[in-house]
């Protein structure tokens, strides 16, 4: 059997959407003849927040766990001097003192094996020291497990895949940081340039990649729905009391939620006897969330539910209780949750294709640099494609649809979803493929002890 060392920051129990894409690997993996080492860092969800992401780990020493399907190698994490005074102040005082600590770790750790990620690199050279594996790949952010497998891959003699879930350098967020987009996109090409192989989630990122980084063996390996979760909750009915519409993840400033909210609104108000509730799940702005709905849209106060972050697992087994599933629109990327909406076979509403309102937030917050030869409305194309949903024109179009879905539910008790062809984007097929792909490597020298 062959074994496979993965290098991932986020990984469960952590509650993250790129801590998925490595768990399904975890699971599945196995099953196509592949044992996966798992080295991660030590998480505690402590917060149900984002100061999970920088509390310090449960031990002060590696934790190795054995499971039947792979092995866990948990490293120790010391939250450094700019996440301790987050940790103990908050986020409005020593912002500038913050700033600077996290932006010199973000450059130095390139350089040396330090910062908050430098365990991971430890624990792998360990760990290799002792035992063979056929290949290494890497998932970021954070793109420092690049350099890691690089490292790694030259000591030992191993070949590495760079698994990119979304763009490095690419990244439109470096646009305010030149010196760190020029650090960025020097240490990509560098580093990148050895792996033996290039995965990612869409055509629109390896794009990006190959402007960089051209003529290297590549796989486009989508995100996807996790098959045990979905068949654990198909008999999962849908609510009957109320037309329950639930979102799950993080809302980005490009996102119109004071359109989508504010249409909410108008629609109760000119529908009393409607029976309509919004579930927003772990969003990312949960406090600012709540502070809109009560401030500017009283009307949705008893029309408006809003939970903390909670394990995917969970999180699916209470949007399959929803009728109806809100996305909003990404453009040129595809997201994760839209697999999961896919999987619970719930109608998903788009918001929007065409908004002016939505537009304008997307020209002053949107940072990603689109292409003319690639789609901009991808989450679209997979709707129409699997028919499991609306793309919602725009604020008019969508109170439309709100008509349209309160009728049928006052008639039936329930909104259908009548999706086709889903099963190919399974996160298992794709593990299958990841498999096949190490079954053409080969090392590039003995493997040392």
């Amino acid at each position: 059997m062959k074994k496979l060392l993965i290098l991932a920051y986020d990984f469960p129990p952590y509650v993250s959407v790129g801590g998925l894409r490595p768990y399904n690997w975890f699971r599945y993996l196995k099953e196509f003849g592949v044992e996966p080492i798992v080295v991660t860092r030590q998480w505690q969800n402590l917060h149900g927040n984002y100061l999970d992401y920088i509390t310090a780990g449960y031990s002060e020493n590696i934790v190795v766990k054995k499971f039947e399907n792979g092995i866990e190698i948990c490293t120790p994490y010391k939250p450094n001097m700019s996440n301790r005074l987050l940790l103990k102040f908050g986020e409005q005082k020593y912002r500038f003192v913050r700033k600077a600590i996290s932006g010199f770790f973000e450059l130095a750790q390139f350089l040396y094996p330090i910062g908050p990620k430098s365990e991971i690199y430890i624990a792998a050279r360990e760990y290799l020291k002792q035992n063979k594996v056929d290949a290494i790949i890497a998932t970021g952010d954070p793109f420092v497990l690049f350099k890691y497998a690089s490292e790694l891959s030259k000591e030992f003699g191993i070949p590495w895949i760079a698994d990119y879930r979304d763009p490095w350098s690419h990244n439109q967020e470096y646009k305010k940081y030149k010196l760190q987009k020029w650090w960025n996109a020097y240490h990509e090409k560098k580093t990148v340039k050895s792996a033996a192989h290039i995965v990612t989630v869409s055509r629109f990122v390896y794009t990006k990649i190959e402007s960089l980084i051209p003529e290297k063996e590549h796989s486009i390996l989508p995100n996807g729905f996790d098959p045990e979760v979905i068949e654990q909750i198909k008999n999962i009915p849908q609510g009957s009391e109320e037309l329950n519409i639930g979102f799950v993840g993080t809302i980005y400033d490009w996102h119109p939620i004071d359109s989508f909210l504010r249409t909410i609104e108008f629609f109760v108000k000119n529908n009393p006897k409607s029976k309509l509730m919004l579930n927003f799940y772990g969003t990312n702005i949960q406090k600012k969330l709540d502070e809109l709905v009560h401030k500017e849209y009283p009307g949705l106060k008893d029309h408006c539910n809003i939970t903390a972050k909670m394990p995917n697992s969970e999180v699916i087994k209470e949007l399959a209780r929803n009728n109806v599933v809100l996305l909003f629109n990404y453009y040129s990327y595809m997201g994760t949750k839209i697999f999961d909406y896919l999987g619970i076979q719930r109608k998903m509403i788009l918001c929007y294709s065409n908004d002016p309102e939505a537009i304008a937030l997307k020209k002053k917050y949107y940072r990603i640099q689109e292409l003319e030869t690639e789609s901009n409305q991808l989450q679209a194309d997979l709707i129409n494609e699997t028919n499991s949903g609306i793309v919602v024109k725009d604020q008019a179009h969508l109170l439309n649809v709100l008509e349209d879905l309160w009728k049928e539910f006052s008639e039936t008790g329930q909104i259908a979803c009548n999706s086709h062809g889903v099963e190919k984007y399974s996160r298992k097929v794709q593990v299958e493929r990841l498999a096949s792909l190490l079954g053409t490597f080969r090392h590039s020298s003995e493997h040392s002890k």
